[in-house]
């Protein structure tokens, strides 16, 4: 059901049976590496390029949802899924692995809310009765694609981020009336927010317009206070970017605890990790929200959760035609059924 301008309501509240998170070794070290199913100890796990080892995160963390959910890829319907690098290449490989019809989603760093959301949405109606979602990045091949290959050893400033090694799915299914379950019951989508930042080592920076803006847009169209949600987590705008959307909030006339304000970003990796602002990519929030925040969940340390992913939506070409950097962000409510 729509409500308000931009936000659905999932009356059927459809459920995560089960999730899969796949990391490399850089994430074996992190705050939350317990909360991985599967960790790499090195960057090309057992492939001949960093792309094919991109894949392998995927149909890691695809067929783990599976496996942890006690089915076959017959009792799913759909595999939505995505990535950053050129056409989203992994997913898509990984789509040929699982064999299961696919929906190939892009929105950058968002792309994990996307696929949940849209999930949520064709599950209510009907169209099916369970979907494998997730997202996905890898540090090296991300890099390379986006900035410097790593073995350049570039040096980076204080804003930039440290692109997760990771994969996070969730299988997603109807509401039949299990209890203590994560659902998704309600999304907002987002609009493409561009404030003319063009720097590729400042995301943080860049995409805190935007998720200022679904924020906002999720309190209006839901009529609820932010105080509803224990716990309100950005995707991966990192120290810069968190700093940005909660000042953004307060002009908006929100004003949000910080101590319920978190970022996957921040919540990766360790302090003494140089990660400069804190982890990006794709599998960031991903790898978070599937493993470490749907853990607290089910431990009962949270019961309301909304995930607000952002993604930058530049490319290697946009960049070198000097363009600004467009960004989104869309919003999942979870909550835990009674």
């Amino acid at each position: 059901m729509l409500k308000g301008k931009q936000s659905w309501i999932f009356q059927n509240r459809p459920v995560i049976l089960s999730t899969g998170v796949s990391g490399g070794p850089f994430e074996a070290k992190g705050n939350l590496a317990r909360d991985f199913d599967i960790l790499h100890d090195d960057l090309w796990m057992g492939e001949d390029s960093y792309e094919k080892a991109h894949r392998v995160l995927m149909e890691e963390a695809a067929k783990t949802a599976m496996q942890k959910g006690s089915v076959e890829k017959d009792d799913v319907q759909f595999f939505i899924a995505g990535d950053l690098i050129n056409q989203i290449t992994p997913s898509s490989l990984a789509a040929r692995t699982i064999q299961l019809p696919y929906f190939g989603v892009f929105g950058a760093c968002s792309t994990s809310m996307e696929g949940l959301a849209l999930s949520a949405f064709i599950i209510n109606y009907g169209g099916a009765k369970k979907i494998i979602t997730g997202a996905s990045s890898h540090n090296s091949a991300v890099e390379k694609q986006f900035r410097y290959p790593t073995e350049y050893g570039g040096q980076k400033p204080p804003t930039a981020q440290w692109t997760v090694t990771g994969g996070g799915a969730a299988l997603v299914g109807e509401n039949t009336g299990q209890k203590d379950m994560p659902a998704a019951v309600s999304a907002t989508i987002g609009k493409v927010i561009d404030m003319g930042l063009s720097d590729p080592f400042n995301m943080g920076g860049a995409m805190a317009p935007a998720a200022a803006d679904t924020i906002s847009a999720h309190f209006r169209d839901m009529e609820i206070d932010p105080s509803y949600y224990d716990l309100i987590v950005t995707g991966d705008l990192g120290k810069i970017g968190r700093e940005t959307v909660l000042e953004l909030l307060q002009n908006d006339g929100l004003n949000i605890d910080e101590n319920r304000f978190a970022d996957c970003g921040l919540l990766i990796y360790k302090d003494d990790q140089p990660v400069q602002s804190g982890g990006s990519g794709a599998g960031c929030s991903a790898s978070v929200l599937y493993g470490h925040l749907l853990n607290r969940m089910k431990q009962g340390e949270l019961k309301r959760i909304l995930v607000v992913a952002t993604g930058a939506l530049l490319s290697p070409l946009t960049f070198q035609q000097k363009e600004s950097i467009p960004c989104i962000a869309h919003a999942v409510a979870i909550e835990m059924t009674q």
